[in-house]
């Protein structure tokens, strides 16, 4: 049949996967660092992906391809229920704030972690004690030279987050990501709980 359908230009495509968690019924997925759609009957051709690609890199056609089956996808969408590897705690990508879409369905109703990028690295338990449950996002205010408050702001503004909880180095540059959390906070004009994780270069944590 002739129907309106989603086309991925892979030059433009930046491999950033949001269009990925932006299409809910699995439709997209990443091959070899490119966005493609694996399977027409996936599609519902109502374009989610659309807004979420930053490059312009999806637009519609209407071409010969297979129906819509919504069962198919239901049954699809029900296999690939997130399973963690042993130990790890990671339940959406992705996971750096500047990548992140600020109405994705998983930020609905949940606890956000923001934390450095290399505190994962410092705290050996940090899966474990600190991302089970929540929304992570990471980020380096150092590396990325940018303020992530703007960001953050639309998060916390444009969804249910019950409370956040910051996860910094002992380092001053990790400051910058405790100070936008911190404008964040303020501009959403959500009153929210949230804490302030230190730690250590040598892995303990120095207040919680």
């Amino acid at each position: 049949m002739i129907r309106k359908i989603i086309q991925i230009n892979e030059e433009k495509c930046n491999g950033c996967g949001l269009c990925a968690s932006a299409c809910h019924e699995g439709a997209i997925g990443m091959v070899n660092g490119k966005a493609r759609l694996l399977r027409d009957d996936y599609c519902d051709g109502l374009g989610d992906c659309l807004p979420a690609c930053p490059t312009g890199a999806i637009s519609f056609v209407e071409r010969e391809a297979a129906a819509y089956d919504a069962e198919a996808v239901k049954k699809h969408m029900a296999s690939k229920t997130p399973v963690s590897p042993a130990g790890s705690q990671l339940g959406q990508w992705p996971v750096q704030i500047r990548l992140a879409p600020v109405s994705a369905p998983y930020f609905q109703n949940t606890s956000l972690l923001v934390a450095a990028d290399c505190t994962a690295y410092a705290y050996s338990r940090f899966h474990e004690d600190f991302m089970k449950g929540k929304v992570t996002l990471i980020g380096c205010p150092k590396l990325d030279a940018i303020d992530y408050s703007e960001k953050l702001t639309e998060i916390i503004r444009g969804n249910e987050i019950k409370n956040v909880t910051v996860i910094r180095m002992e380092v001053p540059c990790c400051g910058g990501l405790e100070h936008a959390v911190k404008k964040a906070l303020q501009d959403s004009g959500k009153v929210l709980p949230w804490q302030v994780v230190t730690i250590s270069i040598d892995g303990n944590i120095l207040n919680r």
